[in-house]
């Protein structure tokens, strides 16, 4: 099969549009990986140091009749800064991809309501498929979306801890009350 991915720039750092008309049923394997300038934009997204390393292997098949299933796994390295210390931390990424794409409007994606019109989600089945427009669909954001939920919000050096935190009692975050200063008040004999 003929897949002729377009390697793009555009706004995001990241991007490998693939043409979903010629995607078939038999799963293809592509590996992507960032370059120099492509790393440097995705530390600068991610809001981190560095981005050392962006590689991932991907399965593009179609999904049922007018859909696209993205499979793989994404591998990176990332460098921030340790919340505690400020000092460099590497950190390895290691995500799992499975996502499934389908046209605008197609019937595959509608919400399922109840009776009183509201959404029906259930937290172990599987994702709603995300729609698409176009005649395109980014491999290359659903790789920077897995790597940027794992990405560790308060990264830390190992062994290193809040060693002069000291956390507040509830006495201590109780408002005091307007007439605690009169509990020590006399009145004039």
């Amino acid at each position: 099969m003929n897949m002729q991915p377009v390697k793009e720039m555009g706004n995001a750092p990241f991007s490998y549009r693939v043409k979903v008309g010629h995607i078939s049923a038999n799963p293809v394997t592509v590996k992507l990986s960032a370059d120099a300038r492509e790393l440097e934009g995705l530390a600068e997204l991610w809001r981190v140091e560095a981005v050392k390393r962006l590689d991932s292997e991907l399965q593009i098949a179609r999904w049922k009749k007018d859909g696209v299933r993205i499979r793989g796994h994404v591998n990176a390295e990332i460098v921030q800064s340790c919340v505690v210390t400020l000092e460099p931390v590497e950190t390895a990424i290691s995500e799992d991809i499975d996502r499934i794409y389908v046209p605008e409007g197609s019937r595959l994606a509608r919400l399922v309501l109840d009776e009183r019109g509201e959404m029906v989600l259930d937290p172990e089945g599987e994702d709603i498929p995300e729609q698409f427009s176009g005649d395109t669909i980014d491999a290359g954001d659903a790789v920077c979306e897995a790597v940027a939920l794992a990405i560790d919000p308060y990264p830390r050096k190992p062994g290193v801890d809040f060693a002069d935190h000291v956390e507040s009692t509830e006495a201590d975050d109780r408002k005091p009350s307007p007439f605690a200063v009169l509990k020590d008040w006399k009145k004039p004999e």
